[in-house]
Parts: structure tokens; sequence; C-alpha cells
């Protein structure tokens, strides 16, 4: 559960969560390409189908991402296995530019759309009926790889067609209803799917039964998902694959793409930058909720499922979102180059607030839920400035490529990080290691000074 992508009012969002979803700016798009797109959409009304499509595009990574760590914890897997085999899904979002081109060559980006979430919704219920089975980790961890690639092809294609399907004027105002429904999903996932799984176990006193329940009924929700769309999402005529005749020269300009932006100035402290930037926190996310949920016996916190739910999964969700809100508005404003050290500052020092938690213990669960609040609207508020300097990065004539490009170093500055996490907390226990996340800030720091950044950036322009 981390990350929310803000848009100055120049450039609209390019997601809110670690993938942080490709995206093309209306105004960047070729003229004829826009106009055609506008005189041949469709006349349902976006509201049929844009919420749906972006709950769709949330689900299946925060089941993927965060979900399966409360599940293998539940199901008694180390912390070391938990945080090392999960990590490894963060896989198809970092490698996801490379195979992007093929979902424009191979049928529409609607059939991509209804036939992926079709995918995800079997791999889910692959993984409800492999949770009792003796072999559980090594059959769920395969399904999931699964439901991570559908996930990521699903997200290559919601995107495209979401700037094909509707006019510039509809793409800015959805913009953030599509934030919205996202971030809807990632509660109803984090939080709601993990209550359920709680009281599944309130019930019948077998995880591997509460959790096949849980999980039966999200792939339920998910087919019906695709089903839905594929008799809802309106059939734009641009949204058509691209002619066989061109994929010749695919290659050459797939390879100009990426050589392009690694001749960018600065370009090894750049990708520092979009590697360390989350240096503490890709460590830190692999362990919360296992935090949350250890006995206090072994340093932690002894939650229940319900509430972890609740705390994690609501409270610091919503307030994820308002820090992310705040932090877009603020930087329409004053600029990014103003409010860097700042939400430099704000992302990190609260994590600060994990130490408190490890060393004191408390039993309060309102002061537990308040302390997640803290470090999540810290990290929404100082995400923005990562999101926004991708865009930065990515600026020129391959935006589109380059910001996708960003967005698979961001993954991977999530994933090799996340990987050891959960070996170095069996290791040192928690307080030392909530202590290591905020040591572990220290480079951030340190390359942010060396990052180029124009003073106007992000600002807001005053008509006239």
């Amino acid at each position: 559960m981390r990350g929310v992508g803000a848009g100055t009012p120049n450039q609209p969002k390019c997601g809110i969560m670690e993938k942080a979803p490709t995206c093309l700016p209306a105004r960047l798009r070729p003229v004829t390409q826009t106009r055609m797109a506008d005189a041949k959409i469709s006349s349902r009304s976006p509201w049929f189908w844009v919420p749906t499509l972006y709950v769709a595009e949330g689900l299946p990574y925060a089941l993927a991402m965060s979900v399966s760590l409360v599940l293998y914890k539940n199901l008694g897997v180390s912390n070391t296995d938990i945080a090392f085999y999960t990590s490894w899904l963060y896989l198809p979002w970092v490698i996801k530019p490379l195979w992007s081109p093929v979902v424009d060559l191979l049928k529409t980006r609607r059939q991509w759309i209804w036939l992926t979430q079709l995918l995800i919704g079997a791999g889910l219920a692959c993984v409800a009926l492999t949770i009792p089975a003796p072999h559980f980790f090594q059959l769920t961890l395969a399904f999931f790889w699964l439901l991570a690639f559908s996930s990521a092809t699903h997200d290559i294609a919601a995107d495209g067609f979401y700037m094909l399907a509707i006019t510039e004027h509809e793409q800015a105002f959805f913009s953030g209803i599509r934030s919205t429904f996202y971030r809807v999903a990632m509660i109803c996932a984090q939080g709601g799917l993990v209550s359920l799984a709680g009281k599944f176990y309130q019930r019948t006193g077998d995880y591997p039964t509460a959790w096949l329940m849980a999980f039966v009924f999200a792939a339920g929700f998910f087919l019906c998902l695709g089903i839905y769309h594929f008799f809802v999402l309106p059939k734009p005529a641009i949204d058509q694959p691209k002619r066989a005749g061109s994929s010749g020269n695919l290659l050459r300009e797939f390879l100009k793409t990426f050589g392009t932006f690694f001749q960018k100035p600065k370009i090894i402290v750049l990708l520092l930058f979009l590697l360390l930037y989350r240096l503490g926190e890709a460590q830190l996310v692999k362990m919360v909720q296992l935090f949350l949920l250890d006995p206090r016996e072994k340093g932690g916190l002894g939650l229940m499922n319900e509430q972890v739910g609740l705390a994690y999964g609501t409270i610091g969700i919503i307030a994820l979102l308002l820090g992310g809100l705040l932090g877009g508005f603020v930087v329409a404003r004053h600029g990014l180059k103003f409010w860097l050290w700042p939400m430099l500052l704000a992302i990190h020092l609260p994590d600060a607030v994990f130490v408190w938690l490890a060393y004191a213990q408390p039993d309060n669960f309102w002061v537990i839920g308040a302390g997640v609040a803290v470090e999540q609207f810290g990290y929404g508020f100082g995400f923005t400035a990562f999101m926004l300097y991708m865009i930065y990065i990515a600026r020129g004539e391959h935006q589109t490529a380059h910001y996708a490009i960003c967005t698979g170093f961001m993954a991977l500055g999530m994933m090799l990080p996340g990987m050891w996490s959960g070996w170095l907390q069996e290791h040192v226990g928690y307080q030392h290691f909530f202590v290591w996340v905020l040591l572990a800030t220290i480079p951030s720091f340190i390359v942010a000074l060396k990052i180029p950044l124009d003073a106007e950036f992000g600002r807001r322009r005053q008509a006239g």
C-alpha cells in the first residue's frame, strides 16, 4: 500500500501506486489522432465504465503486493520467505515497458481489458483452490505470478483505452475520479478482504478455509467485472491494433526509445534517485502488516486481521490519499523544487513512528491506528515529489515510453530492497529493523542534492 500520484493542473495524474500507470497527456497526442478519437467515441457515459475499470486495475495489484503478505503470515510462512518471494511479484511491473508494444500489435485494447480481467479472475480462483494444498506456498505463488503478469498487462491496456475512449475534456474531468476508484479498490482489498478473511476465521477456526472463502469471493467478483466490461466498454473506432506492416520498424523504434532515455543528462544521478528515493520504504512496506500481526512476545503488536484491515487497509489508505491530494495542491502553487525537501522529510521522518511502536508496543488500537495514519499521510505527501519528478525526467519526444521506463526503475527500487527485509528483520528484531529503515533513508537525501530540477516545474501558470 504505497504511493499516490498527483498531477499538476497542466499534467494529468499518472497513477497512484508503486506501479504508476503510464499515461500520455491528451495535449501531447497527435492532432489527427485526437480529432479522430473525439469524433468517433461512443455515446455511452464514462460513468458506466471508468470507475469499474480502475477498481479492476487496483484490486489485483493490492491482492498480489499487500494481501498476499497477510495470507502467508496467517498460514505460518516465515517473514524471510514472505518478503523474499512476494518481492519477486514486482517483476512484471519492472519489465512492463518491454512487452507494452505487444498490446498495441495484437488485438484491441478493449479486448485486452476483458481478456486479462477473466485471466485475473481465473488466477484468483486458482489461488483459492490451492490454499489448502500440501505445497500451498509454491502453488499459490505460481498463481500470484499469473495474477501479476495479467494485472501489469491490464494496466497497459486500460490506461491506453482511457485515452482513446473519451474526449480530452472528459479525460481531465475523470482523472480524479479514476484515482479515487483506484484507491477504493485498495481499501476493498487491503481493508475489506483482509477483514473478511478474519471474520471467516472466527467462524471456522481455520485460516486455510477462511482464506479460500475470501479468494473465492474475490475471484467471483473479478469474473463478473470481466463479463460486465465485455458488454459495457465502448468501442471507439480508433481502438485498433497496429498493422503488421509497421512491426518491422517497431524494434528499431523500441531500441531508439530506450537509447534516448539513457542519453539524458546526469542519467546516473537520475537512476540513483529512482532506485534510492524509497530505499527505506521498500523495506518497511514488507514488514508493517507482519509487525502488526506478530504476537507481542515476538516483538509485534498482536492485532487480529480485522484490526489490521481497519488500521492499515482503511485508515492508512485514506490518510495516504489525503497526503497525496495535499501534495498535488501545494506543488501546483509553488512548484516541485520549492517543495522537494519538505516532501523528502515528510516521506522519511514519519518512519520513526514504527520505531516508537516497536519499543512501546502500545495496546490501544486507536493509538496504533493514529501512528499508521501519520506515517501514511507523510508518505502520500512525500511520494508526490517522486511521481512528479518521473514526469520531469520523461519530458521530451518519447514522453510516454520514457515515463514507463521510469516506473520500471521505480518498481525495481521496491523489489530489490524488499527481498532482504524479512531476513534482516528476523535476525535483528523489529526494534532494530525499524531503526535501520530510518538510516536507509539517508541515501535519498544525498542523491537529491545532485538532481537537476527547473524552479518553475509543476507550478500552475497564471492566466495573462
